[in-house]
């Protein structure tokens, strides 16, 4: 019998789940060009933060920089469970305002959302910032390094751009697709 019960999850009863269970990405908004700080903040306290950065060639009358600026100004996500000391943790963070969504008490972003902006911004696609987009066809890329990621299908200047967006912060990217397969979600 004992050996049976170690082959299967224990189960909780109904309001005894493990904090684990409720572990989300929320967005939390910060003062104007924090983000980095934030960040590298939220980390050394232990919070699984996640800063998506776009790079760009910035000129100065003297030089040429590559720097790497915030995606999402004035938004950083934080992977926490909203019931424990975490949330406390990030709220008491130098730079850090409030969480979005809900009156400050922040509202969970969807896992995909999350995963199809990081898969996006580790690959060697060309991306820029994109306004948000409420209408449009929801597709999703078949194939390719960008298998499986989801937006709305916009074309501009006779290119075919996807539109990734995280819907809570109202902010979104777009992707050139041309030549990636397409389907309807």
């Amino acid at each position: 019998m004992s050996i049976m019960q170690s082959e299967f999850p224990s189960v909780h009863p109904v309001g005894e789940g493990s904090q684990a269970d409720e572990v989300a990405w929320y967005a939390i908004q910060t003062r104007a060009r924090s983000e980095k700080k934030v960040t590298g903040q939220l980390e050394s306290k232990g919070v699984e933060a996640f800063l998506p950065v776009i790079s760009q060639v910035h000129r100065w009358s003297d030089r040429r920089q590559l720097v790497h600026l915030p995606l999402f100004p004035g938004y950083v996500f934080v992977r926490i469970n909203p019931k424990s000391d975490m949330r406390m943790s990030v709220l008491t963070t130098m730079g850090v305002y409030c969480f979005v969504g809900a009156g400050g008490a922040g509202l969970p972003i969807p896992d995909k959302q999350i995963d199809d902006v990081r898969t996006v911004v580790t690959n060697p696609v060309s991306f820029a910032p994109y306004p948000f987009l409420r209408v449009g066809q929801r597709v999703r890329v078949k194939g390719g390094c960008l298998n499986g990621i989801e937006g709305t299908l916009i074309s501009r200047d006779s290119e075919h751009r996807l539109v990734v967006s995280v819907e809570l912060v109202r902010r979104s990217l777009a992707v050139r697709i041309d030549g990636y397969e397409i389907e309807v979600v």
